[in-house]
């Protein structure tokens, strides 16, 4: 079995990517400290540029700093998954060693709107193969292959029928990290087809509460990788149904359909509430965004159409924008 799937799982991942590219990330966060600089008397920035020039920066080099931080989010090297059999512990699939695979640490990237509370008491849970509402191909052939594989908690832990290959504590530290006031027991991460990620506005709150403590630049900028929460594909959950073509779409269209259209990010500003100076916590406004990419009906997970894909293109970009707007707002005056 796994060696028909070694074959085709090649075919199905080699193109999946994050939800947003990359570049997209970076590009969303760069535009919202354009905005904010075109639009200082509604934003927080002289506050930012305070804040650049405190880090020994331009506000376009602070800009390009937190859009890097965005970016780096889809690389960490934090999650492992160990196999049941050999006990040897990856971050990504065998054939990973192709630049566009994408690596486990992606499974902390979703915000489920199809479902309720998860295993952990969260509002929203993650990605969990057990609970996806849509699913697809890449979903269901990770699942198979990665049957009764568990999550890496460290030298001494659980290991496989030949030993314990541990690279990385990822259940004692970045699931620990991304528990944010919710609860866990390692028996939730022993099997992967029931694995409840922790969502990604818990990832979002980790690295804010992070900034909060230091004011570190790139913390702010990892906190903002939380722009996934307006793809749809990170909202209705899965890894298919049009997952990369839908992404590679938002890149190479960003520009040419002015999906960052600034009169559309001041519309898109008023579907968001402010987040009092006063709270910790960033994660009510991020699942605002969660629930903005749901409310687009799972239309690009169905729909390859240029018009459909313009449609919530100009939607779901101008929010994301708009929600980093809110998140430096209210971070420039904390």
């Amino acid at each position: 079995m796994k060696k028909l799937l070694l074959a085709a799982l090649p075919c199905l991942l080699a193109h999946q990517a994050q939800a947003f590219t990359q570049e997209t990330h970076k590009r969303i966060v760069i535009d919202a400290v354009n905005y904010m600089a075109a639009h200082p008397d509604s934003t927080q920035y002289a506050k930012l540029a305070q804040y650049a020039s405190q880090a020994g920066l331009t506000v376009a080099q602070l800009a390009e700093r937190l859009g890097q931080g965005a970016y780096d989010v889809d690389d960490f090297e934090d999650t492992y998954l160990c196999g049941a059999v050999t006990g040897d512990c990856v971050k990504a699939p065998l054939w990973g060693t192709l630049d566009s695979i994408v690596s486990y640490t992606s499974y902390w990237h979703f915000q489920n709107h199809t479902q309720g509370p998860d295993a952990h008491g969260n509002d929203y849970g993650g990605y969990n193969y057990a609970k996806l509402t849509v699913w697809g191909d890449v979903d269901n052939l990770a699942a198979t292959w990665l049957k009764g594989d568990h999550l890496d908690d460290g030298p001494g832990g659980k290991g496989g029928w030949f030993g314990d290959g541990s690279k990385y504590n990822s259940y004692g530290i970045t699931e620990a990290h991304y528990r944010q006031g919710s609860t866990s027991t390692y028996s939730m991460y022993e099997d992967f087809e029931t694995m409840p990620f922790q969502p990604i506005d818990n990832l979002a709150q980790y690295w804010y509460g992070r900034y909060l403590a230091s004011h570190s630049v790139d913390a702010l900028g990892y906190s903002l990788h939380s722009t996934d929460l307006l793809q749809p594909h990170h909202t209705w959950t899965t890894s298919a149904l049009n997952h990369s073509g839908w992404e590679s779409w938002v890149r190479d269209y960003y520009d040419s359909e002015h999906l960052n259209d600034p009169a559309l990010v001041t519309t898109a500003l008023a579907d968001f509430e402010d987040v009092p100076v006063s709270d910790d916590d960033i994660r009510p406004l991020l699942t605002e965004g969660g629930d903005i990419s749901y409310s687009q009906g799972g239309l690009v997970l169905s729909s390859q159409d240029q018009n459909d894909r313009i449609t919530v293109g100009r939607i779901v970009i101008p929010h994301a924008i708009a929600m980093v707007v809110k998140v430096l707002n209210h971070a420039m005056q904390r």
